[in-house]
């Protein structure tokens, strides 16, 4: 998984992260949150969801959730999806501090969750 980049308009401001509970429809996790761009025929996108599974049912304070990115086109705008599965790494608060496409290693995920934390 790779750290975020900022963009010009992060900087230096308390923008509102746009992923929250709106749009994830739970809570996000106390230490971290795993969210899961996927498609319908994607069998990558199956291999990550249970990558992401294990690690939210393993590790406490983590989350876990799967986003259909042809339901949430907004959004996939938004943010910059380019590709299924893709995986975002958000903060307690809600901020991406990483992104991976493809389907990642658990330890690239414990590593991501950890540097969230």
């Amino acid at each position: 998984m790779r750290a975020r980049e900022p963009r010009a308009a992060d900087a230096g401001t308390a923008e509102a992260a746009p992923l929250g509970e709106p749009a994830l429809g739970g809570p996000l996790g106390a230490r971290a949150t795993l969210v899961q761009f996927s498609s319908a025929f994607c069998a990558p996108c199956r291999a990550t969801r249970v990558v992401l599974a294990k690690v939210a049912e393993d590790v406490d304070g983590v989350a876990h959730y799967d986003l259909d990115a042809e339901a949430h086109l907004e959004l996939v705008r938004e943010l910059g999806i380019l590709r299924t599965p893709t995986t975002l790494v958000l903060d307690a608060s809600g901020r991406e501090t990483a992104r991976a496409g493809g389907v990642p290693r658990r330890e690239q995920v414990l590593a991501a969750v950890g540097s969230a934390a």
